[in-house]
């Protein structure tokens, strides 16, 4: 079979960001050219490599297959390259990914100590959604991810090999509301309390459920600002736009002007932090990170 880098890194684009359009933009082609790409790939391979549906594309157990040798086969054209040019080694570079609202307590405080304990290791991060998340895993292009998940926390795909999902922390929902007003004084509330409360959430897609808004609560929730950024979502809240929904392991970070109180006549909400990354031997620089992560979290736990 006659393969070309184009072809292999396309493929990996494309894996990696679940639609032709995404990884045209992520490598700066046309989605013709990416489709043709993918197209003349299959001719070769004599094999389907991805499934197309309305949100875009999975791929095939033959794509998977594929996908493995092409990571395999590009990681080490770059090592090569590394190589030939006399640039610094690669093993201290860790690519971390995180959930939203990891980035604030979690990520920041683990970066923090590594700078001061293990200044050689280059950290880049990325935040993203779970399936956006899972997909770099796979594709090689993060080395380790935080995850968040509910009960109950199965395992974030079902691709072989099974993910190693390891968890750090349990963590309670809470409501963010301004500190004044109707909210002023309470720790908690009740489900009939914020039925006609304006939310903040961020906005929904494809693989990006509704977040800012409790869920199961009776009737239809009046969302009148999105965002993805958390930290936004906080100011609106100080600001009196809106309430949202954050874990309590922010507590350290809410703005003044907003407080964080519970729904009493409710179940409780929880989200487990898990730690993830594929199966295999890891080097001492993500080793390191790891190590540094599970202390932020196991920190917060107490």
């Amino acid at each position: 079979m006659d393969f070309t880098l184009a072809g292999l890194r396309v493929l990996r684009e494309v894996a990696e960001r679940g639609t032709f359009t995404a990884a045209a933009e992520a490598v700066g082609c046309t989605q013709s050219a990416v489709s043709r790409q993918i197209a003349t790939l299959e001719q070769v391979t004599g094999v389907r490599l991805f499934d197309r549906h309305p949100g875009g594309v999975r791929l095939t157990t033959a794509g998977h297959a594929l996908l493995r040798h092409a990571v395999t086969a590009l990681d080490a054209l770059d090592a090569a390259d590394r190589e030939l040019r006399g640039t610094q080694d690669d093993t201290s570079r860790v690519r971390l990914g995180f959930f939203p609202t990891a980035g604030a307590v979690i990520v920041a405080r683990a970066l923090a100590t590594l700078r001061q304990e293990r200044p050689r290791i280059q950290v880049t991060t990325r935040e993203g959604t779970t399936p956006s998340l899972v997909r770099a895993l796979r594709t090689g292009t993060l080395d380790v991810a935080l995850l968040s998940s509910r009960p109950p926390h199965r395992s974030p795909d079902t691709d072989d090999p099974p993910l190693r999902v390891e968890p750090l922390l349990d963590d309670r929902l809470v409501l963010a509301v301004p500190a004044d007003g109707r909210f002023a004084g309470r720790t908690s509330v009740t489900a009939e309390f914020v039925a006609d409360e304006t939310w903040i959430a961020s906005p929904t897609g494809i693989d990006e459920p509704l977040l800012g808004v409790w869920p199961g609560l009776p009737g239809r929730p009046r969302v009148h600002h999105t965002t993805r950024d958390w930290m936004t979502k906080l100011h609106l809240v100080a600001a009196g736009a809106g309430i949202t929904t954050v874990p309590s392991t922010l507590l350290s970070v809410i703005p003044p002007r907003v407080r964080l109180v519970t729904i009493d006549d409710v179940p409780d909400e929880r989200r487990r932090v898990s730690l993830v990354r594929l199966p295999g031997q890891t080097t001492a620089s993500t080793d390191a990170v790891v190590r540094a992560l599970r202390q932020q979290a196991a920190d917060l736990a107490e």
